[in-house]
């Protein structure tokens, strides 16, 4: 069964008195444990498919099926991506006066954990993203590779069933933009996470098991 699958997917949006069709019968699965590179242009769709796929929107039409749940339905979609989604973003938006172990430990507030439990899933994601030594850091004495693995850290310290990375590397240069990559691609292989990283940059593509493209709207297989 698919991690995830979507089958004729739409969306619009309505502006002013024009309808804009973003995604248009949108269709492809992902299995448990695989590594899918998302690509396209800007104004693709990629943002609007990533907003369906973590629970911040729903389509407008078609199916969409994430780990069995029907994302049409009606689901406290609060809930379920605290416990079934881990988010990674470009600008990996930590908070300055937080330590890298205090920003990992955030999502974990949520849970019923102990104080105790909290900080020990915490060191061990930050263990797992090879910053074990930089936990009492905050992110101003960090650099820019170390802050994304702070942000990764964070993204995998509830288990989640999948990682949704919005242009991971954007803001990195090469060095750093390749740990990144071989750290995704180590939790991916190792710790058997599910990953959907939405990329417009080939290189970054590479790492993954498999490409689609996104492009006016519509999905293909890339070559």
């Amino acid at each position: 069964m698919p991690m995830i699958d979507a089958r004729g997917v739409t969306k619009s949006y309505r502006r002013g008195g024009e309808v804009l069709e973003v995604l248009q019968h949108v269709s492809f699965s992902v299995e448990p444990g695989e590594f899918l590179a998302l690509m396209g242009p800007s104004g693709s769709g990629k943002t609007t498919l990533l907003n369906l796929l973590g629970g911040l929107d729903t389509p407008d039409g078609g199916t969409l099926t994430i780990d069995g749940q029907d994302m049409s339905t009606k689901i406290d979609l609060s809930a379920w991506r605290a416990a079934t989604v881990g988010f990674v973003f470009q600008t990996f938006n930590l908070i300055p006066v937080l330590t890298a172990l205090g920003n990992v430990e955030l999502p974990l507030l949520l849970t019923n954990l102990s104080r105790g439990e909290r900080r020990e899933r915490a060191e061990l994601a930050l263990e797992l993203v090879d910053l074990a030594d930089r936990g009492r850091h905050l992110p101003s004495q960090l650099s820019g590779g170390q802050e994304q693995r702070v942000a990764i850290a964070r993204s995998i310290v509830t288990d989640p069933m999948f990682l949704l990375a919005d242009e991971p590397t954007g803001d990195l240069d090469r060095t750093s933009a390749t740990q990144i990559l071989e750290l995704l691609t180590r939790l991916n292989q190792e710790e058997n996470k599910t990953i959907l990283m939405v990329t417009h940059d080939p290189f970054a593509a590479d790492y993954a098991s498999r490409q689609i493209r996104l492009d006016k709207g519509r999905v293909s297989e890339a070559p």
